[in-house]
């Protein structure tokens, strides 16, 4: 590899959410946030724009079309995805982006639909926006994957449904879901009048024998009615930059999304601009290099689960850096977050904050050094 994956960096006093939350004894596994250096690349982007010592309102022509272009190549050699440079929307975040999605539903129809267990802010984007929660649990089978009750899925999807909020990669659980599971979400959409909102945040992180499929490239008439919401966060490391992108096809939908941002949220900043233009343009190596760490890393934390932590198991993940662990047959008093974080001092995501099928599982980041991710292991393994 030409990169050192195995360096820890120093996060301490960096005012880092994720190391910084919990006392200093506590290893933080929690939030969706990798310890790894961003590629070089970038961080010359930021050290040579910073350099320059004036950070006005960026520009609204020429560096954000360079931008757009460079995002349109990267879609169609990653995911062979064609779209246009005037179809991106860009944003600070996808949890704004949709946010804002919620904001273009029209009375009566103004339910958001969700598959449970999910991210937490997809899980309550109805309840911020004051839309109709609706929802229904992916079905879990015995090898401990998940899959889409279709029955549940057509009953869910009402004559109140205005949006459809898929996540794919899908977090927690791990799916990047099959092209034909796609086609029948997006067909049975399509029959009712919903919008689908895509939060495909974790599109470049998947694994071999897996690819993702933007939604919204399937057929003309489903990417008329599709947002489809990305960010380079997750893929090179930028959470913290806060830099997305909406790609709205349909020009009417396009402008209806414009005008319920507008007063509400501004073009993404010039450092993060910076950063995304360079993570696009120089980054392909650093992620197909980042790819094989973390298909190692779930590997060993999918055989550790398996041989050491008595009553607890988990899917081997299609994408993601995110392990969903089923703690249900462990006999844990109280709930398993809690648990782990008070006996094993590791951080985890609990299952509670992610609706429906959530209770008694807890989401682990193995986005991180290998030393990290064996010595919480092994702390968990004590535990137990």
């Amino acid at each position: 590899m030409n990169y050192n994956f195995n360096q820890v960096p120093a996060r301490r006093g960096t005012d880092s959410d994720k190391w910084e939350t919990y006392a200093e004894d506590v290893l933080p596994m929690w939030v969706a946030d990798m310890d790894f250096l961003s590629p070089p690349e970038v961080i010359q982007a930021l050290e040579q724009r910073a350099k320059h010592g004036v950070y006005g309102y960026p520009t609204h022509t020429k560096y954000p079309n360079e931008l757009r272009q460079v995002i349109c190549n990267w879609l169609e050699e990653r995911h062979n995805w064609q779209v246009q440079p005037d179809d991106l929307i860009f944003l600070p975040g996808v949890v704004i982006g949709f946010h804002i999605a919620s904001y273009t539903l029209k009375a009566p129809k103004k339910g958001i639909f969700t598959q449970t267990p999910v991210y937490s802010w997809i899980w309550r984007a109805a309840r911020n926006t004051r839309r109709l929660r609706q929802e229904m649990e992916l079905s879990q089978k015995p090898d401990g994957t998940y899959a889409i009750d279709w029955d549940a899925f057509e009953s869910g999807l009402t004559e109140k449904t205005g949006m459809f909020l898929l996540c794919n990669p899908h977090n927690p659980v791990g799916r990047s879901f099959r092209q034909d599971e796609l086609e029948r979400m997006a067909e049975a959409c399509l029959r009712r009048g919903v919008t689908i909102c895509s939060d495909e945040i974790h599109c470049d992180l998947v694994y071999p024998g897996q690819r993702h499929i933007p939604i919204a490239s399937l057929s003309p008439e489903i990417a008329q009615n599709t947002i489809t919401l990305m960010s380079p966060s997750k893929t090179f490391n930028l959470a913290g930059l806060q830099f997305a992108f909406a790609i709205i096809q349909n020009p009417v939908l396009r402008r209806r999304y414009q005008r319920a941002s507008q007063a509400l949220v501004h073009q993404a900043n010039v450092l993060s601009q910076a950063a995304a233009l360079a993570a696009y343009r120089h980054g392909g190596k650093w992620l197909d290099e980042i790819l094989v760490y973390l298909q190692s890393n779930r590997d060993y934390l999918y055989d550790f689960v398996k041989k050491e932590l008595p009553g607890v198991s988990m899917a081997l993940p299609e994408a993601t850096y995110l392990a969903w662990l089923d703690c249900r047959n462990a006999n844990l008093p109280g709930n398993p977050g809690e648990f782990f974080l008070d006996q094993a001092r590791v951080a985890l995501s609990d299952g509670i904050g992610f609706g429906q099928g959530g209770e008694g599982f807890v989401r682990l980041n193995f986005g991180c050094p290998r030393s990290m991710l064996e010595e919480a292991l092994e702390r968990t393994k004590a535990t137990l």
